[in-house]
């Protein structure tokens, strides 16, 4: 299957070139050192994390776009709001920041994710979606307002404007059941210039391979995108409308 691809929408001149020159998956390693190195730590509660940074990791933690900063007149300290999705990717994937339940040190990841799951019982099949996009260097935001789950962009959306709106299917989802879902998601996407991305999330994980990260190990994620068809881009006559850019939806690029 076969649809028409968005190009970038650079939000000023000079945006892509800087893009290049800074790419998010350089100052993503530049993060995981420098937590590393000062042992950071968040509190957990019951739906975020609050991290506690210097003021030299918070501008980083911005860069990669990694949680959103809580206004606070400590000048020592800055205190970063984090998805359970970004702290667990900091936590398990990038192993780079410590966590803490009601001032005790959550000493290993398993704990987090027990955690997590009685918070979300779908968290587990959320950060597989998130985990797989992350990895190939995409930004993701929350979706909320555009009603789907998460919204991505190709860097920094201070530079880009988001090119997917995300939706995150698994097999005992009844999500985009029925055309009338499909047609809703597609045109609200449309109407924000966006391409509607759906993640399916499958695997044979039971019940008690739940209780642990691990489990991840055996899901396993296929990409589709959907699109509105355009008539215009069908005419008999090529030699006056230009033949519409495709991509194979089953292989998303990494930007």
């Amino acid at each position: 299957m076969q649809i028409n691809s968005m190009a970038p929408r650079w939000k000023w001149k000079g945006a892509e070139a800087k893009a290049l020159a800074e790419p998010i998956s350089k100052s993503v390693s530049e993060l995981q050192l420098s937590l590393a190195k000062t042992e950071s730590s968040g509190s957990l509660s019951s739906c975020n994390v609050l991290l506690a940074v210097e003021p030299e990791q918070a501008e980083l933690l911005d860069r990669c776009c990694f949680g959103r900063l809580v206004l606070s007149a400590e000048k020592a300290k800055k205190w970063i709001q984090l998805s359970f999705e970004e702290a667990f990717y900091l936590l398990y994937i990038l192993k780079c920041i410590k966590l803490s339940l009601r001032g005790r040190c959550l000493e290993n990841e398993v704990d987090t994710w027990m955690y997590m799951r009685s918070k979300r019982p779908n968290f587990p099949v959320f950060f597989k979606a998130y985990s797989h996009l992350r990895s190939k260097n995409w930004v993701l935001r929350s979706g909320l307002q555009y009603g789907v789950d998460f919204v991505a962009y190709r860097h920094h959306p201070s530079l880009v404007h988001s090119e997917y709106s995300v939706l995150v299917q698994s097999g005992d989802s009844d999500r985009l059941r029925v055309w009338s879902d499909v047609h809703c998601a597609v045109r609200l996407s449309g109407s924000v210039a966006k391409t509607l991305l759906t993640l399916h999330v499958s695997g044979n994980s039971n019940r008690e391979d739940l209780n642990l990260p691990t489990c991840l190990e055996n899901y396993r994620v296929e990409e589709q995108t959907i699109s509105r068809w355009s008539p215009e881009l069908s005419r008999e006559d090529e030699t006056t409308s230009p033949k519409p850019k495709v991509t194979n939806v089953s292989n998303l690029k990494t930007p």
